[in-house]
């Protein structure tokens, strides 16, 4: 097996980092090798320095997928968390179909981390379709709505 440096000033910054973010792991990889650093339950840190997992010899790569694509004009989620569609229960939504939206109305809101984030459109157009409903988890990425 190969030896290698253990960066423990790294490994003491991502467990600080933990901590002020209040994120439950951080995973860092370059190259062939992965530094992964978990909280555990009472506070602790559970840190892992190893190789990136490779097919064992004689087992076939798997395929790398071609990325997902939004489709054209979609306003996507720049985090995980779940989806309002209104300030408040009962509440209008932002925005509905053929709503003529300017850049930097708030479309949704996502909490993230009991954090709630404000979701602003990118540009102006008009609303064509809104692809998440009240309440949705949604995941980094995903399309929300269509701006036309």
């Amino acid at each position: 097996m190969k030896q290698f440096d253990v960066d423990t000033d790294l490994i003491r910054r991502l467990a600080q980092l933990l901590e002020e973010t209040g994120l439950s792991e951080i995973e860092l990889g370059e190259g062939d090798w992965r530094v992964r650093v978990a909280r555990g339950g009472a506070g602790t840190v559970d840190a892992n320095v190893a190789p990136a997992s490779k097919p064992a010899p004689g087992t076939a790569e798997p395929e790398a997928s071609a990325p997902e694509l939004s489709p054209p004009g979609a306003v996507t989620s720049p985090m995980v968390g779940t989806v309002y569609v209104a300030s408040e229960p009962g509440a209008e939504p932002f925005v509905k179909i053929g709503d003529r939206v300017k850049e930097g109305d708030t479309l949704f809101i996502i909490e993230a981390m009991k954090v709630m984030n404000p979701i602003r459109a990118p540009r102006a157009g008009t609303v064509a379709r809104v692809l998440v409903s009240n309440g949705d988890p949604v995941e980094y990425g995903e399309a929300l709505l269509i701006l036309e």
